[in-house]
């Protein structure tokens, strides 16, 4: 009751270009000062950042939680748009070493899309999920599925329910939902038209990240519980490109010859079996609708791939990893909405927060710090 944690909390502001400007970090390693995450040894001795352009101090903020009535200290840094928080430095500083030393051969990147990859918020309004943006081209079968959501959505977060009764729920609605589509006549047709007409977008920064990863020759694994597809068609029209390196962990939809849906292929992944037990589902993001399984390589080498740099929007997202013995994992929460309530929890889960639906700029440098050599 009466410990006292000590993290740092940073906000980054734009138009400072830390990497072409002489910084020093005092009491900080240079791995974390590249990385732009400055952290204090002492909660007694705050981190000054110097920069020949603009100088910024750090400032302490001290509160009380009046859950378990203790006092956490927070520390701002000013640099890039985003804000920040890290609660245990010194682990965070071990991971990134080791992970370094390792090499990019043994890293994988683990990331949610929903929220995650894609933004929170669009012009001001709450941007789509993959599962929302689609329409069926039938208002019946629309109202189905939205008839299933409203019956199934609160009995994923009823805390009374136990998990393996929980889980057959999910693969319920999942089924049933499933059934609808192939029910109701879901053409490829559909899905792209759902997408040009959604609002959805990725985050600032995705494709640098992308790109980069793509040049180490990391490995990207997207998991979703809704439906690789539109998944992969969001890709194609909002980001204009694949990547070698980027596979999507979702549910696969069977079209016939004329674009119509038949048939899911394998197992149903839901929000609660989305890891890296259901990745024989992984398929490269594919170009053309006329290859609709992907390409089948072997997934064996991901499996090698001990060290894993995870992005995920929820607590539950750190799940994601479950069914491969990693040897470190640095995981990123993006708390989007909600703040207040929730920081004290993700700052818990998470050896990274970020804040109030950010770019992945942050997450780019994190990325290039681990894969220096």
């Amino acid at each position: 009751m009466g410990t006292s944690h000590h993290y740092c909390r940073l906000q980054f502001l734009p138009k400072i270009n830390l990497g072409a400007t002489n910084i020093r970090f005092r009491n900080t390693s240079t791995a974390l000062a590249r990385l732009l995450i400055s952290i204090t040894s002492s909660q007694h001795n705050p981190t000054t950042i110097t920069s020949s352009r603009r100088q910024k101090s750090v400032r302490s903020r001290s509160y009380s939680s009046d859950h378990q009535k203790e006092t956490q200290t927070m520390e701002h840094v000013v640099v890039d748009g985003s804000e920040v928080v890290v609660k245990d430095p010194q682990s965070l500083r071990h991971k990134i070493s080791s992970i370094r030393l390792a090499g990019p051969e043994k890293l994988q990147v683990i990331a949610d899309f929903d929220a995650t990859l894609t933004k929170y918020w669009i012009d001001g309004r709450r941007g789509q999920s993959s599962h929302g943006l689609l329409r069926q081209g039938s208002p019946e079968y629309d109202e189905k599925r939205q008839k299933l959501y409203e019956y199934y959505h609160p009995l994923e977060f009823d805390p009374t329910i136990p998990l393996d009764q929980k889980a057959k729920l999910m693969e319920e609605w999942w089924g049933k939902s499933h059934a609808l589509l192939v029910e109701g006549g879901l053409t490829y047709d559909a899905i792209k038209k759902s997408v040009t007409n959604s609002t959805i977008a990725f985050r600032e920064g995705v494709v640098e990240l992308f790109k980069f990863l793509e040049e180490k020759d990391v490995p990207v694994l997207v998991f979703s519980a809704g439906l690789a597809d539109i998944i992969e068609e969001v890709f194609r029209q909002k980001l204009h490109r694949s990547f070698k390196n980027v596979r999507v962990v979702s549910n696969q939809m069977i079209f016939d010859q004329n674009g119509q849906l038949v048939s899911f292929k394998g197992k149903t992944i839901h929000v609660l079996n989305k890891n890296e037990h259901a990745l024989d589902m992984a398929a490269l993001v594919h170009d053309r609708i006329d290859n609709v399984n992907g390409l089948n390589e072997d997934n064996s080498f991901v499996k090698k791939r001990t060290n894993v740099l995870l992005l995920g929007d929820h607590i539950g997202d750190l799940g994601m990893s479950d069914g491969l013995k990693y040897e470190t994992r640095i995981s990123v929460g993006f708390l989007n909405d909600n703040v207040e309530n929730s920081l004290e929890s993700y700052q818990k889960a998470f050896d990274v927060v970020y804040l109030n639906d950010t770019s992945m700029q942050g997450v780019v440098k994190l990325a290039s710090q681990l894969c220096q050599t």
